[in-house]
This record gives structure tokens, C-alpha cells and sequence, in this order.
């Protein structure tokens, strides 16, 4: 029977000793007094980059009736991150950028009619 016992990154058995990589979590690495930065996993960028696609389209949306000078833009951006982010949901993302533009152009024909830089009905 060989004894083995893990200290941080090393193992060592009767008589070698060899490195080895330890993947450790945060509350290992807590509970081991280290401090480590934690990585972000690529589910965790997707589910983000998810969101901002939903919200790109939900800003668009909410920009073709009101406060469309800042919505617009916003849609614009947060759609472009996520599908530079590689969401998988590239359909809400194009469909936010694609809100976000229309809000523009709704908010310049608009101020064309009235020669504002609001809208009213």
C-alpha cells in the first residue's frame, strides 16, 4: 500500500516527488488561504452575451416609441458585443441591431418633419 499525500500542486509518494496541476476552484482556493483569480468558463460568456442579445431587442423594441435617441444606440452596442461574443442567439442579436437602426432612422425622419430633435404624435 503507498501513501499519498496532496499538498498545493505537488504529490508526493514514499521516496519521489513530482508537480503535478491541480485544477483548484475558488472555494478550494478560499479555503486554502490562497487568493486566485477565477476564470470565466465559456457557458458563462455565452449566457452573457445571451442576455445582451435580449436586450438589445428589447431596447430596440422599446425605442421605436419612446426615448429613441438613446435606446438606439444602446440597442446597437449591446446587439454588436453579443454577436461579437458569439451569443446563440444570433437571430434576437440581428433583430436588436436592426431595431436599433430603425430607431435612428425613425428619430431623423421624424426630426425632418419638424425640424426637433424630439418627436411627438
Amino acid at each position: 500500500m503507498e501513501l499519498t499525500t496532496r499538498t498545493t500542486g505537488t504529490t508526493r509518494t514514499t521516496g519521489t516527488t513530482r508537480t503535478t496541476a491541480v485544477d483548484r476552484t475558488a472555494e478550494a482556493a478560499r479555503a486554502a488561504g490562497t487568493t486566485e483569480p477565477v476564470r470565466a468558463t465559456r457557458r458563462t460568456v455565452v449566457q452573457d452575451a445571451d442576455g445582451m442579445a435580449v436586450a438589445a431587442f428589447i431596447l430596440g423594441l422599446l425605442g421605436l416609441l419612446v426615448l429613441n435617441v438613446f435606446l438606439g444606440p444602446i440597442a446597437i452596442v449591446l446587439a454588436s458585443v453579443a454577436l461579437w461574443r458569439g451569443t446563440a442567439r444570433r437571430g434576437r442579436a440581428f433583430l436588436g441591431l436592426g431595431l436599433g437602426i430603425a430607431d435612428l432612422v425613425v428619430l431623423v425622419a421624424f426630426m425632418q418633419f419638424d425640424s426637433t430633435v424630439s418627436w411627438s404624435f
